[in-house]
């Protein structure tokens, strides 16, 4: 297998992938968000019902507005990784073998090894490769040929790399 394509110098194309990379590490903020308001405010209505008494209450609404905040942390961080890395917009390519992945932007260049890489993600953009427990980088799907990512899927899926959402 030899897949090459080129990345454009699109504005839009490095918030994207921080997006998808900050989404996976951040989605774990929502969760631990929507748990503590949920807990905040169903403790708040049960000791006003049952008079647990008034200094409890700063306890419960401290979660609630913390579980609040937590909440908007994962979008309000994937706004600003968007508008930051807008800047960064430069041409790149990737060149995709049967031994590794390697990708260049800019004057940059780095590789993964298929051997180091311990699951691949897909989204509805990218596939989202993971080297351990950490997302490492994304293969754009849309830049490539059809062809191309069927190929690249079925290499994956035969390595037992790819799962889905």
């Amino acid at each position: 297998m030899h897949i090459r394509f080129d990345v454009p110098a699109d504005p839009a194309y490095p918030g994207r992938v921080a997006a998808a990379l900050g989404s996976v590490r951040l989605r774990r903020y929502g969760y631990v968000g929507a748990v503590l308001a949920a807990v905040g405010a169903i403790s708040l209505v049960l000791s006003r019902e049952f008079a647990w008494g008034e200094q409890i209450s700063p306890l419960w609404l401290a979660m609630i507005v913390g579980g609040l905040l937590s909440m908007l942390y994962w979008p309000w961080v994937l706004l600003r990784a968007r508008r930051r890395s807008s800047r960064y917009a430069v041409e790149g390519a990737y060149d995709i073998t049967d031994d590794n992945i390697m990708m260049r932007s800019g004057s940059e260049s780095g590789g993964i090894a298929w051997d180091g890489v311990a699951q691949v993600r897909d989204t509805s953009e990218f596939w989202i490769v993971y080297v351990g427990r950490m997302p490492a980088t994304v293969i754009p799907r849309r830049l490539m040929s059809a062809e191309d990512a069927e190929t690249l899927r079925a290499y994956m899926a035969g390595r037992g790399l790819l799962r889905r959402r």
